[in-house]
């Protein structure tokens, strides 16, 4: 076995999107403003930044105007400014539009931008390399490393050229320790590490269960004719029905190209939806189809996102490390936002990490950045949203009308907190209580099928690695999710990984086709019995998303 390999930094971030990418640039912008030296680098296991960034995306600049405030003489790629909101409750037939007096806030749009958030990564990643940051694109972090007092020392790297059935190829490579006197986490949601720093430090007692949606996405390039760039349009109500929590987006960018997509909460109860299909569905309304007639899809993706929101928020420290961006949840559902969460976390967390290394501290807990974090108007801004998400449990109706009387009539000061006591895998029913949902087959222009959706999203994997999507006990997917779920990873999948085929034998099995995986991680959240463990793959695969 070959010995790992080590480097050494001051700080280690694992992942770089905009929350990791803001952490090294506020920490060098802090450093190099005091001529302290100061040394960071950033791990990316896509194999280029922005790779597997997806978002909606409209982006408040606040937190950019903070971090970066001459982001615009620096080129910026915040080019399409919104002008105009949209918000319609559709039926099956129908669309109802809400005056835009009637808007609560959180769904105004005003002095935002509609961005493609992969090269808003990207650019943050060329501004992070001007101030010395360094960045590895292609390496998966695998491995938390902890010193002998139980403290985060860093991580490693995954091994390369890792044959499926352990043994090694001519590329073998292996992974590489990278150590630190701290190490940010900001992997995105329900990031592997992430994951198992909250079980371990017990990051969520004493916090409501975090709760997660699924968003599919397609960009579009369309007629002419229809685009209208700045408009952004926001949906809720058909195709799902009045219990399951969801949404859609369709904005309007330049260039004749809009984005469209839609958010499910994996908090659903019905094992036979499919939020792919009802995706699908969703393109087919009257009110929406024409955008898509005549046009073309140039782009499919698709990423879990957290959305617990304040309530939720697991303790954000522990010895040696923090959680910063999506890994922690600071999404805020009710705006549909979470980048400027992202960017200002890490911000927070940078001033925090300066003032410790200046006082040569390591290895502790950086506990100045949670005060931080209450005091700015990021945690102001969630606690406005903190029952969002829990009111739709009580239905779309109840949900729409206490949405606004919390944002219009007592402007987020509201006297009551309303908790969530399940997490969304446990909100699952079996099939014979559920009605069957027949979907309609794809027609290729408007509609499609995951393999040709996956098609477009560039992904790849080594066909003879190991499989990444791991299950605890191979039984449970025939016992139990089959048996009494009809098999919900079929269907909950949007990628056509999870199959189930009959053996040689004619018994059921469950086949994983790992190659298809868009590491969305909704199999990981929303697995009944969460047998299934969702870990990162060689560096540098999955997706390849331009701009998405």
């Amino acid at each position: 076995m070959s010995e790992r390999e080590s480097m050494e930094y001051d700080v280690v971030v694992v992942g770089g999107g905009p929350a990791g990418l803001s952490t090294a640039i506020k920490l060098k912008q802090l450093s190099n403003d005091n001529n302290k030296d100061i040394s960071v680098c950033v791990l990316e296991k896509g194999g280029e930044i922005g790779a597997h960034i997806l978002s909606g995306a409209v982006m408040d600049p606040l937190a950019l105007d903070e971090l970066i405030p001459d982001w615009k003489e620096k080129g910026a790629p915040l080019e399409t400014a919104v002008k105009e909101d949209e918000f319609l409750f559709l039926s099956e037939t129908g669309a109802r539009k809400t005056p835009h007096w009637m808007l609560p806030p959180c769904f105004k749009n005003e002095g935002n931008y509609i961005v493609r958030l992969g090269d808003v990564t990207r650019w943050l990643g060329e501004q992070a390399e001007s101030l010395g940051v360094d960045i590895f694109p292609g390496f998966a972090a695998s491995e938390i490393l902890y010193d002998d007092k139980g403290a985060v020392r860093g991580v490693a790297t995954g091994d390369m050229g890792v044959n499926r059935d352990g043994s090694h190829s001519d590329h073998y490579q292996p992974g590489m320790e990278l150590l630190a006197k701290y190490t940010i986490f900001a992997e995105g949601s329900r990031g592997q590490l992430g994951r198992q720093l909250i079980e371990k430090f017990k990051l969520d007692q004493g916090r409501d269960p975090q709760s997660y949606g699924i968003g599919i996405k397609e960009m579009w390039e369309i007629d002419p004719a229809k685009s209208k760039p700045g408009l952004v349009i926001h949906t809720a109500g058909w195709p799902l029905d009045a219990d399951t929590y969801g949404g859609t987006f369709l904005y309007h960018l330049d260039n004749n190209l809009v984005v469209v997509g839609m958010v499910v909460g994996l908090d659903y109860a019905n094992p036979w939806l499919s939020p792919f299909e009802e995706f699908q569905r969703y393109k087919t309304h009257p009110s929406i189809k024409p955008y898509f007639e005549n046009g073309k899809r140039i782009a499919y993706g698709a990423r879990a996102l957290t959305a617990g929101g304040l309530l939720s928020l697991p303790k954000l420290v522990f010895p040696g490390g923090a959680l910063v961006g999506c890994e922690a949840g600071f999404l805020n559902a009710s705006r549909i936002k979470g980048s400027h969460a992202a960017i200002k976390t890490g911000a927070l967390a940078a001033q925090a990490l300066y003032d410790a290394l200046v006082a040569e501290r390591s290895h502790d807990i950086l506990s100045d950045y949670p005060i931080a974090f209450e005091q700015s108007w990021l945690y102001q801004e969630l606690n406005k949203a903190r029952n969002f998400k829990q009111w739709f449990k009580k239905g779309r109706t109840v949900a729409t009308v206490m949405t606004g009387v919390e944002q219009l009539l007592f402007k987020g000061k509201m006297p009551w907190t309303i908790h969530r006591t399940k997490a969304d895998h446990e909100c699952l029913k079996p099939a014979a209580e559920c009605a069957k949902i027949e979907y309609p087959k794809p027609d290729g222009k408007i509609t499609f099928d995951r393999l040709s959706s996956v098609f477009i999203s560039n992904t790849n994997h080594d066909e003879n690695e190991p499989i990444h999507l791991t299950l605890k006990n191979p039984d449970i997917p025939v016992d139990t999710n089959l048996k009494v779920y009809a098999g919900p990873e079929q269907r909950y999948c949007p990628a056509g990984v999870y199959e189930f085929i009959k053996d040689d034998n004619g018994d059921d099995k469950l086949q994983i086709n790992s190659q298809n995986c868009v590491h969305c991680k909704t199999c990981d959240i929303k697995d009944p019995t969460q047998n299934i463990v969702w870990v990162a793959p060689q560096g540098g695969e999955g997706p390849v998303y331009s701009g998405m």
